[in-house]
């Protein structure tokens, strides 16, 4: 069992910045990347980034390259999210995920959810 918990949410304004969390626990010798999604209203959730624990390979949706970087403490069991240059098209509710497998652009690859942290930015 893997137990994820997001962190750093909140308000921000067009062209801010946030930097998210996710700490992990339990049985986590079995995850192999880390992945961020996203889900606005009436939309299906999105990738965002991943991340391997091992190596430190790094993936990026094409909306976010530039803007966002994810990286890792392996000795801290967290996965971080540095949003720079919010837009509002960025609000949304943002999840933390971790798979064994590695589509990490495809949500059927995660089998752990962290319970999410909303993301508002305004225009």
């Amino acid at each position: 069992q893997v137990q994820l918990v997001e962190s750093g949410g909140g308000l921000a304004q067009a062209g801010g910045s946030l930097r998210l969390s996710c700490a992990a626990s339990g049985r986590t010798v079995s995850s192999y990347v880390m992945g961020w999604f996203r889900q606005a209203p009436g939309k299906e959730r999105e990738f965002v980034a991943a991340i391997a624990w091992s190596g430190g390979r790094t993936f990026y949706a094409d909306s976010v390259k530039g803007r966002f970087t994810i990286s890792r403490d392996n000795a801290k069991n967290t996965v971080y999210l540095q949003m720079n240059s919010l837009k509002p098209e960025d609000t949304a509710v943002y999840y933390c995920a971790s798979a064994s497998g590695t589509n990490w652009y495809n949500p059927s690859t995660y089998n752990y959810w962290g319970q999410g942290t909303q993301v508002t930015v305004s225009s």
